[in-house]
């Protein structure tokens, strides 16, 4: 706490100092993947601590949806930055599109596969023949790199009708027609947990009533959100320089959220209360856990998550041919902006070695 104590007082430091006029700001804009929600905390956070005036930034933060594309608005030029995850990416890039990683914020996946734990299925080994719930649109492949490295043939598994196309909620797997389902650790687990039976007896399902498969400890996650610019804009004069600066406030924002994740619940509802306190609490926590510890710094992409992640994009048909790192991903501007604020700011923790998670209570419905 005494780290960000020095944080919050650098920040009003900054905003004593005579600062140029609104109208001098750089515009950006950063288009999140999907909805407001604790998923994206730091971007709120920067905006609401001042984090990003305080670098000369004028940032629009522009939620998804089903209506919004950040790859569209990439590449229209409409947008600077955005959220996406590293096998869409990929996809994207393979069309000849201009997008390349920035910096990575999350250091390691929140995608599971949870079986009941009455069910005795605990290893992805013991799922070849029950029924898979995937989501589609490139979620599938952590899913089936997993499934092909315990032995299975993928394609046999849906001929005989064991992948099943799971809907965006757990509805199937409450109702036990899938055997195995998928699970974001910030949103879908939860949703399981916050279930509250019909004559209101809560809670209805614990987390040791469940089994939870970890892509990360299996060696089949791949990279989710990161941050991705163009190319060209890039290298237009000026822009890394831009980019540099709108990093560093990013970072100080996820920072805060580290260390103050209730102040950050606060600012993901006053941007949009798509979900209730109870689940933004636990989504920020869940979050917390996929960015720190960030070993390298935060922000920096780990060589050998690309690889994993390039190789089940290429192995699974994401890519037909493989793309070269060096097209996919830089580090050098997220590490300008650690190493900068390194210097303006020593005693600032980017790395957060000595995290831990908090308890977070499960809440009915997520109220």
């Amino acid at each position: 706490m005494r780290k960000f104590a020095l944080l919050a007082m650098f920040a009003v430091m900054l905003a004593l100092v005579p600062a140029a006029g609104a109208q001098d700001a750089t515009p950006v804009s950063v288009v999140l993947k999907w909805v407001p929600q604790a998923q994206f905390a730091g971007y709120y956070a920067a905006e609401a601590l001042g984090y990003y005036d305080n670098e000369g930034l004028d940032v629009t933060i522009i939620p998804a949806g089903v209506d919004i594309n950040p790859q569209q608005l990439l590449a229209s030029g409409e947008a600077q930055f955005i959220v996406d995850w590293m096998g869409n990416a990929l996809s994207t890039k393979a069309t000849g599109a201009d997008l390349i990683n920035i910096a990575q914020i999350y250091q390691r996946s929140g995608m599971r596969q949870i079986t009941w734990a009455d069910s005795g299925l605990t290893s992805f080994d013991q799922l070849g023949d029950k029924v898979v719930g995937v989501w589609c649109c490139g979620n599938q492949f952590p899913t089936f790199a997993a499934l092909t490295q315990a032995g299975f043939d993928v394609t046999d598994m849906e001929a005989n009708g064991l992948i099943a196309q799971q809907a965006f909620d757990m509805n199937a797997f409450l109702a036990r027609e899938i055997d195995a389902a998928s699970a974001m650790t910030y949103n879908e687990l939860a949703q399981v947990l916050e279930v509250v039976a019909e004559d209101g007896t809560f809670p209805v399902n614990t987390l040791d009533m469940l089994n939870v498969l970890d892509f990360n400890e299996n060696g089949t996650a791949m990279l989710e959100d990161g941050l991705y610019a163009r190319s060209e804009w890039l290298a237009e004069e000026g822009n890394e320089e831009v980019a540099i600066k709108f990093l560093r406030a990013t970072f100080l924002g996820w920072a805060h959220c580290r260390d103050n994740p209730s102040d950050c619940v606060d600012y993901v509802l006053a941007a949009g209360p798509t979900l209730g306190v109870g689940h933004q609490a636990w989504m920020m926590n869940e979050v917390n856990k996929l960015v720190w510890p960030s070993e390298a710094g935060v922000g920096i992409l780990d060589a050998a998550a690309y690889d994993t992640t390039h190789q089940i994009a290429l192995d699974f048909g994401v890519i037909s041919e493989a793309i070269d790192a060096a097209d996919m991903y830089r580090t050098d501007l997220a590490q300008a902006a650690l190493d900068s604020l390194a210097t303006d700011m020593p005693d600032a923790d980017l790395v957060g070695a000595d995290f831990v998670a908090a308890e977070v209570e499960v809440t009915p419905n997520g109220e």
